[in-house]
């Protein structure tokens, strides 16, 4: 007796029996509040950092490419002039590489001019046409590519010498807003670029991206051409989603022994063929001790002890299933009445279903609002003007100080040095908001991560509340609450936002961990370093271990807060104490679960893929001419996208159906140890869970007479 008690110390002693205990407490008061008052303080902190960065940032400087002046092309008063020209896109190649030119915001020491559309030709001003004036040149024959205000009399000569208008035009492709030359281009002859000079050399990683942008543009035409079809098989599978939660209420049983069976079948057959390798090499005396050691793995397959030695791990591996299916089988019985029980509850509350829109809305907000601020940050920094001039070899040029600030609304006028202008440098780095850079955008990462996992929170307890709800009903459904899932909803937010945010907090700081150590170990992957690689692998495998271990902990917590309105501690360790006092059911639940949506997963995305491929590859037949397929650059493309969104839905269902069940077997072991099946203690649970139990209920659930009192 001592030892069983020991034993019961050592998990918490059994919930005790409580007259008043009707399901979900309504009569409870706000949990950790001091980690409320922090969560809030910090969210607003987050959304006066969001204000910063919207105040000084300005994204545009990533979206618009900026022309000599600093203005922006394709806004304001170039609005139709989207693209920006390089007049020597030479000067880019021949300054610096094109790395250090993208990290500058691709800017060159050349003339750069916003144009409504990209040179078409090339062409190259002739040695005639240097003593004509720019209007004849240029103006007259449509090639409107001079920097604005140049008058229409100026000599081409002195344009040229000032790099107010182009020496020379490539045929260009506009690419992330600028023209950028095309890689079979010939450089033109002039004095400055070498002849072995090409243009796929100097910028080869950004003409890359022409070709990115024609894939982008046949993606958008193949979305285009085939969205109304994506979302019919999108469709289909919350459809299928559906029904095989609603279906399990009649094949739970046949499924899980359909999927039990299939593994045996799998261990079985692996047997007989490791058997059949095993007898043949064998009786060609193929053995080890001909082979010898060798690092060529392959070879290990024609010697008769692989196959031994694999034929003796899998018969293990069958008989230990085996004995777990005889000596469990009381137990698996229990997991497949709760999957029924879970499926009765999803179908008498349909809207469950579709909470995880509610909680796909709110990550979005949060992802997107972290990404709207860190790019405001990113951006923060007032344009800097500098001095410059094209040719500084000029005469009348040499007492002009270059790079020097000055104002680009007031461009410099100075007649010794011709060509002279104020032009965009860069932005600036030494405001508040720039040395506080690197801690604003941390705060934004912290920020990120902690609000959703606030939000998987808030969604994991909502849902515990509305099925706590529908297992603490004794006459069902009369005594199911009119709006579970919005009660739930509304009790959640008003008392337990701190204790979401507790659990949050611990599992973000792991996460946060995790990310270190990450960033740490692609820092080290360069020195090779054996005994530093290991350390690190030791490290990350801890940090997931405790990460995994602290969902499964928080998950149970909150369905324990949704339930008796306790603090996160304390519900943490009820939880925890309630699953180590009945660790075996929680283990063969768990597996049976998790065995049983992989199966519809895999029935609902490879259901959604094979009607897809069929149909986008146009295999489907005598459909009609309303439904045929489309015709696409990319078939694979719409597959994919319902392959991707087939997996999306299936998990938000499955995903609300796991937290069911999860929450279902948490009241099923409180009621095993609150109640007794007498009428002042009858049992909540249903009849099949009852009968396998062995046990008995003088007041049934769901029986029209009343419980005597």
């Amino acid at each position: 007796m001592g030892g069983k008690q020991d034993g019961d110390e050592a998990s918490g002693k059994p919930a005790k029996y409580d007259p008043t205990f009707r399901g979900p407490i309504r009569n409870r008061s706000c949990t950790d509040i001091i980690c409320c008052v922090l969560f809030l303080v910090f969210i607003l902190g987050y959304i006066v950092v969001g204000i910063v960065a919207w105040v000084y940032g300005d994204p545009r400087q990533v979206l618009y490419p900026r022309n000599s002046t600093g203005a922006y092309c394709g806004v304001g008063a170039n609005e139709d002039k989207p693209y920006l020209l390089y007049f020597n896109i030479f000067s880019c190649i021949l300054a610096t590489n094109v790395i250090v030119v993208a990290e500058n915001g691709l800017q060159c020491p050349t003339s750069q001019v916003c144009v409504s559309s990209c040179p078409q030709d090339a062409w190259t001003v002739e040695a005639k046409q240097l003593f004509q004036k720019v209007g004849e040149v240029f103006y007259m024959a449509d090639r409107n590519f001079c920097l604005p205000g140049v008058p229409w009399d100026m000599p081409v000569t002195q344009s040229l010498q000032q790099e107010l208008c182009p020496g020379f035009l490539l045929p260009s492709t506009p690419a992330l807003g600028r023209c950028l030359p095309l890689a079979n281009s010939t450089p033109p002859e002039l004095p400055g670029i070498p002849s072995n000079t090409s243009i796929s050399h100097g910028i080869s990683g950004v003409l890359d991206s022409l070709s990115a942008r024609d894939i982008t543009v046949k993606i958008f035409e193949d979305v285009a051409q085939s969205w109304h079809w994506i979302l019919v098989a999108l469709g289909v599978a919350l459809v299928l989603s559906l029904l095989f939660i609603l279906l399990l209420r009649l094949v739970a049983g046949p499924l899980v022994l359909v999927l039990i069976l299939g593994v045996l079948g799998v261990l079985a057959y692996g047997i007989y063929h490791c058997w059949e390798e095993y007898r043949v090499l064998r009786d060609k005396g193929a053995s080890i001790n001909q082979l010898g050691i060798t690092t060529n793995l392959g070879a290990y397959r024609n010697v008769q002890e692989t196959w031994l030695a694999a034929l003796i791990v899998l018969a293990v591996l069958e008989g230990i299933l085996l004995l777990l299916l005889i000596f469990l089988r009381q137990r698996i019985c229990i997991a497949i009445a709760l999957l029924k029980e879970a499926s009765k509850a999803v179908g008498q509350m349909m809207s469950t279903l579709f909470y995880p829109l509610v909680t796909f809305v709110l990550l979005l907000i949060c992802i997107v609002y972290w990404a709207m601020t860190a790019l405001y940050l990113a951006t923060s920094g007032q344009p800097q003007y500098v001095l410059w001039v094209a040719n500084a070899s000029l005469p009348g040029c040499e007492k002009v100080q270059m790079n020097t600030s000055c104002d680009p609304m007031a461009q410099p006028v100075n007649s010794s040095c011709p060509g002279l202008r104020c032009v965009f440098q860069s932005y600036s780095s030494t405001g508040l908001v720039q040395r506080s850079l690197f801690n604003l955008q941390i705060y934004g990462v912290l920020g990120l991560f902690w609000t959703i996992n606030w939000v998987l929170a808030l969604g994991q307890c909502v849902l515990a509340g509305a099925f706590a709800s529908f297992y603490w009903a004794f006459h069902k459904p009369r005594d199911i609450p009119t709006f579970p899932l919005s009660s739930a909803f509304i009790r959640t937010l008003r008392y337990h936002t701190g204790s979401l945010a507790f659990g949050a907090l611990i599992l973000t700081l792991v996460q946060i961990a995790q990310v270190i150590l990450e960033y740490i170990d692609s820092k080290l992957r360069g020195a090779q370093n054996p005994v530093a690689r290991c350390i690190m692998c030791c490290f990350k495998c801890c940090l997931w271990c405790l990460e995994k271990f602290i969902k499964f902990l928080n998950r149970n917590a909150y369905i324990m807060i949704a339930i008796y309105g306790k603090n996160f501690c304390v519900s943490a360790k009820n939880a925890f104490m309630l699953l180590m006092r009945n660790i075996v059911r929680v283990v063969v639940l768990d597996k049976v679960t998790d065995l049983l949506l992989l199966f519809g997963k895999l029935l609902v995305v490879g259901g959604v893929g094979v009607l897809s491929f069929f149909f986008f590859t146009g295999r489907i037949q005598g459909l009609g001419r309303d439904f045929e397929n489309p015709s696409l650059n990319y078939y694979w493309l719409p597959i994919m996208i319902s392959i991707l969104g087939a997996y999306v839905i299936a998990s938000g269902f499955f995903s609300v159906f796991g937290m069911c069940v999860d929450t279902l077997f948490l009241c099923f072991l409180e009621d095993l140890e609150r109640n007794d099946g007498s009428l002042d203690r009858p049992y909540y649970m249903p009849k099949s869970l009852l009968k396998i139990l062995g046990r008995k209920n003088e007041a049934f659930p769901g029986d029209k007479k009343k419980k005597k009192k």
